[in-house]
Formats: C-alpha cells, structure tokens, sequence
C-alpha cells in the first residue's frame, strides 16, 4: 500500500453533515473536466480536492455507487457553506472537505450494512478499473490508484467503521494520528488505539505474498486461458490446492454460487462449466483492477465478469479468485476503446 500524504491540518469549522445548497452534477462538479472556466471559488476548490475524496471515500465504503452518492452530500454540504458565508474563513479547506467525506461515510456505512444482511451469496466490493485521465485534465486521477486491492478491501470489511477509517486514512494516505483525531472529532490516544486494532486484524488476514506485476501479468493470462479455454490440465497445475472461489452475483447472475467453493478439484469443475460459455463469445480483457493485472470479461457490449487473482507465496499458484459477476457493480465497466473515444471527445 501506498502513502499519499493528504495532510488533513486543522479546520476552524466543523465538518457537520449536508447542508442545504446549489446542487450540482453527480458527485459535484467533474474533476476530469477541470471545471467550468467561470467556476466559482468553492466549485474550483472542491474540484480540486475531489479524486482525492473519491479515493479516501471508496477505500472506505468498498463501492463506487456509494462514494459517488458521499461525494455529492460533501459537494451539498461544501457548496451550502459557501452560500453562508466566506471560504477565506477556513484556514485549511483540504482538511473541511476530508472531515465531510469522511463523516459521510462512516453515516453511509450504516445502509451498506443494513443492504448486506438481505444480499444473496458472497458480497465482494466493486471493482474499481484503473483508467488513465483524460486529454487536458489534471493527473489528480492517478490519486485512484491509491486504492488498496480488492483482496485488502475484504480484508478491511472485518473492520469497525472507525477502524477503517483510521486504517485508511494513516496506512494509505499517510495521515498522522492528530490530524485523523482532528477528522473524527477524537482525541489523539483513541485514534492510535484504533489504528493499533486495525493494524492487527489487518496484518493478520491479509496476504503476505505480494508479486511483481510481470509475474502477476504472465499468472492471470495462465490460469485465464486455462480456466475459461477448457485446459483442466493446466488449470490444474496453476491452482493452489487450498484455492478459494468467491463469486459476487447478487442473485442476479444464474451461473453465480451462493456459497465460496474451495479446493482444487471442485474449483477445477466450477471452471470447466464456465468454460463451456467461451464459444458465445466472451472477449477478455487485461487490465488493472484496484491495482492489479487481473481480467475483464465482456458479453457482447456488455461487461460480463471481472476476475481478480492472488498469488500463493511461490508465486506460480493461484490461492484467491475473486470474481464479480454482479452487473449493478459493473455498469461503470467499459471497453477500452469507449474510453479512448470518450477521451477523444474531451479533448
């Protein structure tokens, strides 16, 4: 994991929840357009600051859908501020909008919670496809690549909220102890407790294997090929014998388990059933996901699957797969050359 300093500093206003103001598109205004060229000062602060805000706030929650829906209440709160009275008046407007975000995700946590006691099979967090900026913007979006894997992100769902908040803030985006303390309205002592709690539910599920990307790249397109071209000898060979499936249709996808299948015989077999779908027309593409070389999968136009891989310390077998399948999360999946011809158009 990386360590962006945000630097959260101190407010001389709090944060409190959305206020009343001038809405604006979804998630605020777009910092991939730069802002309108007759923005006022508070739309060009928050554009300024919003990938930032994306990247803590998703880290966070684990789903675009919601950080974008956090990045708009602290767009309405921010905005209803300025109506009020002077921006000048906040001393580090960097950490205002930190404290906002932040806050409205730990309030957003709560209706993820109550979504996920009713979701049907494993839930997986939205992946989040790394995509470079467009033509002209600023490279604030490589921000997002700040975001930890998806298999960290399960890992963080066994976190409190306050937990993860603190872990999120200090271990990804270098943000000291009294400055998370001035985010959460908590003393200094409490946050470092948390930290020192996240740290060790963290340090003790995560994977302690982390391969270099070529290996990672050359692993995917193995166990890809293997997997989805029928190749049960050589998915064989590339699968861990304590390999795990975790498959996120929430009820949505007919082929999605309910339940995570484990072991290298009955993985094999999920596989060789998927298999079977490659001759309607599955395109594989390779990209990065949270980071990561992994594979995404359309049907036609349409975003079909992503798979995500670990690595086992040996790193020529395949211990995790994590597939997503769920199309609610990922309708914001595109091809490659729709982003290319989006771009085009921006510049």
């Amino acid at each position: 994991m990386s360590g962006t300093n945000g630097g959260a500093g101190g407010t001389q206003d709090g944060a409190g929840g959305a206020d009343d103001g001038a809405g604006g598109p979804k998630g605020g205004p777009d910092a991939a357009n730069g802002g309108p060229s007759d923005a006022d000062g508070a739309t060009r602060v928050f554009v300024d600051h919003r990938e930032l805000l994306f990247a803590i706030v998703y880290n966070m929650l684990g789903s675009v859908a919601d950080t974008e829906d956090v990045l708009q209440e602290t767009w309405l709160s921010w905005q209803g501020r300025a109506d009020r009275s002077p921006l000048d008046g906040i001393a580090n407007p960097r950490a205002y909008l930190v404290r906002i975000a932040v806050n409205q995700a730990l309030a957003r946590r709560a209706a993820i919670t109550r979504r996920r006691e009713t979701y049907v099979g494993p839930w997986l967090p939205e992946p989040l496809l790394d995509e470079p900026a467009p033509a002209g913007a600023a490279d604030d979006r490589t921000l997002r690549s700040e975001s930890v894997s998806l298999a960290m992100l399960v890992v963080l769902e066994s976190l409190t909220p306050l937990e993860r908040a603190v872990f999120v803030l200090n271990e990804v985006f270098g943000y000291a102890h009294t400055e998370i303390a001035g985010v959460l309205d908590r003393s200094p002592a409490a946050v470092r407790q948390l930290a020192h709690r996240a740290r060790q539910h963290v340090h003790a599920r995560r994977p302690l294997y982390r391969a270099h990307p070529r290996v990672r790249r050359q692993a995917t397109e193995r166990f890809v090929e293997a997997a989805l071209g029928g190749d049960i000898t050589a998915l064989m060979e590339i699968l861990a014998p304590d390999v795990t499936v975790w498959t996120d249709g929430g009820g949505k996808t007919p082929r999605a388990g309910l339940r995570p299948v484990h072991g290298r015989d009955k993985v094999a077999r999920l596989f060789a059933g998927y298999a079977t779908r490659r001759a309607t027309g599955l395109d594989i593409r390779y990209r990065r996901v949270n980071g990561d070389d992994s594979a995404v999968i359309f049907e036609g136009d349409s975003p079909y699957a992503v798979m995500v891989m670990n690595l086992a310390p040996d790193g020529e077998h395949v211990c995790d797969v994590y597939i997503v399948t769920n199309p609610e999360k990922l309708a914001h999946v595109r091809r490659e050359e729709e982003t290319v011809t989006q771009e085009g158009r921006q510049s």
